[in-house]
């Protein structure tokens, strides 16, 4: 009898403890379930990608090591994106070979123009540093970051023109509830951390005595 009280005592406990990250878990997960995937990610508000015609390219006059060259359209110009072995990105215009400059604010807005599908206008431009990337972008990349009137972001590479990314405020509130449901509200990547697996634990032993305590319960009442 002593035993079954104490039991129901921890159980009480427990309850109480993990009470707060259970909702959280619950909250977060209806509310990121709300809507389509896609729509979060805004799959609606970028235009397809353009091809490349192949006639007339011409190889990039690069050197190094290379590890990867793409062909892409950026803005109605072909142009190929070449990832060196050491991780640095250039990029040549794919009909004269030249290697192209850093993107500018001016190319930079007819990038964002050109994949931004949605009916809203763009309202600003802002360059971020590599190591001054927005949380959202999630890359380690320096970029252009043009703003549009819908608060959808579209992130542009500084090197490579390339788009890194489209986020639209339900992803940007999405990936909050992410953080909160993973428990690292800071960075929002790592589900494997002590918080969740400390409350995981919890919420499972509480969960098995409340199954013991809810069996004894039944037998009780059958030999009644």
């Amino acid at each position: 009898m002593r035993r079954m009280q104490r039991l129901a005592r921890w159980h009480i406990w427990l309850g109480w403890v993990v009470a707060l990250p259970i909702l959280v878990w619950l909250v977060s997960g209806l509310v990121m379930a709300a809507k389509p995937i896609d729509e979060v990610r805004g799959d609606h508000l970028r235009r397809a990608a353009v091809p490349v015609t192949a006639a007339g390219l011409v190889a990039p006059r690069a050197s190094g090591q290379i590890a990867k060259i793409a062909l892409i359209d950026e803005a109605g110009r072909a142009v190929w994106i070449v990832t060196s072995a050491d991780k640095s990105v250039r990029r040549f215009d794919a009909r004269t070979g030249e290697m192209l400059a850093h993107v500018d604010e001016a190319e930079a807005r007819r990038i964002a123009l050109a994949v931004y599908a949605g009916p809203e206008k763009l309202e600003s431009l802002r360059e971020f540093a590599e190591r001054d990337a927005p949380l959202d972008l999630r890359r380690s990349r320096p970029s252009w970051r043009a703003s549009f009137s819908d608060d959808t972001h579209i992130y542009i590479d500084a090197d490579s023109g390339e788009v890194l990314a489209l986020r639209t405020g339900w992803w940007r509130f999405y990936d909050f509830l992410w953080g909160l449901h993973i428990m690292d509200p800071g960075e929002r990547e790592n589900a494997h951390n002590p918080w969740v697996w400390t409350f995981g634990t919890l919420a499972l032993v509480m969960s098995l005595f409340g199954t013991v305590l809810l069996f004894r319960r039944r037998r009780r009442r059958s030999a009644d």
